[in-house]
């Protein structure tokens, strides 16, 4: 009787009905805006539709982006993300989107549910800011102990959303593997590190971002923080209050946000002098329909990455934490490599990953996929990091 109750509160999510309409800005809107005027002048000298790409591999660079572009916005930020911790960066970044709003640049933020603890009366009271608003991808109707939602639900809560995006008015966007937190940016963590890749982009790829961000703040998945959560209160904002003093007060943190402020490339981005690469960019992302177990697998990201690798034609170099190839990537990575195509893997090595169940699914297949001609690369842990840190890819 005990487990039925339970498994009737886990399930019942409150309606969605009757919601406010939100979408990016148009492309003329968009390049109304100083980002816009500055990205125009740059892709003029450029081919027609190709977007600027800035790859961000250093931690420290790509926390600078992101406090860069919450600054420069003008009209809106949108932020998308899988993973947002409590902590130092995560504080300082939730602070810089407050102080955008305060400005009267429009906010919308949509996290996934399962990587928010201990965020709720913050979110709840950001919620509560006239230019803000805070989504959460498929939620927890219980929120004291969320993993009782995998034990009467699982189905349901086991679709999570891993997309990471972070835009400001629809021209310039940062996406890749990151989430927000500290371990992710290389800030005064002792244990994992996670080395990651980002890209900032100005552009087509970035209003691609930014019309794929509406799919998601739109589905029938994302749920306003105050249906859940009920109104957020001032008091709960104090945290945000404190973390500029705290950071000041601490020679640590403090000299980190020197190493942030004084980067080449903060520097070269605020002076308008950073390089880039222009390209065509094609972006891809899962239906958010999947959050509601309603796409078919032939419409997932998966079968389009599949169709893709039919393409190439000379080389091919795939970076993945979490690489599980299966029996149908084995082939195709097989097929590739014996027409000619150079093919290159980078992943983590056992003693790297922090999902070690990840590592198994990857480690039988690599006999067959050396045989077959495929060059793969295992990122090692990295001992000697300052605490006993060490390092590896990942972080969902």
């Amino acid at each position: 009787m005990l487990l039925a109750a339970l498994s009737l509160v886990a399930c019942a999510l409150p309606p969605r009905a009757d919601l406010a309409p939100s979408r990016a800005l148009t492309a003329d809107e968009a390049a109304t805006t100083a980002i816009g005027q500055a990205v125009a002048q740059r892709a003029a000298a450029q081919p027609a539709g190709s977007s600027g790409i800035h790859p961000l591999p250093d931690g420290i660079d790509a926390f600078a982006a992101r406090m860069l572009l919450a600054a420069a916005a003008e009209r809106t930020l949108d932020v998308q993300s899988y993973i947002w911790r409590d902590d130092t960066t995560g504080r300082l970044l939730l602070q810089a989107l407050r102080e955008a709003a305060d400005r009267g640049v429009r906010v919308r933020l949509l996290l996934d549910d399962n990587g928010i603890p201990g965020l709720d009366p913050v979110l709840a009271a950001l919620d509560a800011h006239p230019r803000i608003e805070v989504r959460l991808f498929n939620p927890f109707t219980v929120r004291w102990f969320k993993p009782l939602g995998f034990v009467t639900d699982f189905s349901r809560a086991n679709r999570r959303m891993h997309n990471k995006s972070f835009s400001a008015d629809a021209q310039a966007t940062i996406i890749g593997g990151r989430n927000i937190g500290d371990e992710y940016f290389d800030a005064l963590v002792e244990g994992l590190v996670f080395a990651d890749l980002d890209v900032l982009a100005f552009g087509p790829a970035a209003r691609d971002i930014a019309t794929d961000f509406d799919r998601y703040w739109a589905s029938e998945s994302a749920y306003p923080v105050d249906l859940l959560l009920g109104p957020g209160r001032s008091a709960d904002l104090a945290p945000l209050d404190r973390i500029r003093a705290e950071v000041a007060a601490d020679p640590e943190r403090r000299r980190y946000l020197r190493a942030v402020k004084g980067s080449d490339f903060a520097v070269d981005l605020r002076a308008g002098r950073l390089s880039l690469e222009w390209a065509a960019v094609q972006t891809l992302s899962d239906d958010p329909a999947k959050g509601q177990g309603a796409v078919a697998r032939s419409d997932l990201m998966a079968s389009e990455l599949e169709r893709l690798l039919r393409k190439p034609r000379r080389d091919v170099e795939l970076v993945s934490a979490y690489f599980v190839p299966g029996a149908e990537g084995v082939a195709a990575f097989t097929a590739l490599a014996r027409q000619g195509v150079r093919v290159r893997i980078l992943t983590n090595a056992l003693e790297a990953t922090d999902v070690a169940a990840v590592h198994s699914g990857y480690a039988r297949r690599r006999v067959p996929l050396l045989a077959a001609g495929v060059e793969l690369f295992e990122m090692r842990r990295r001992g000697g990091l300052p605490g006993g840190s060490s390092s590896g890819s990942g972080g969902g």
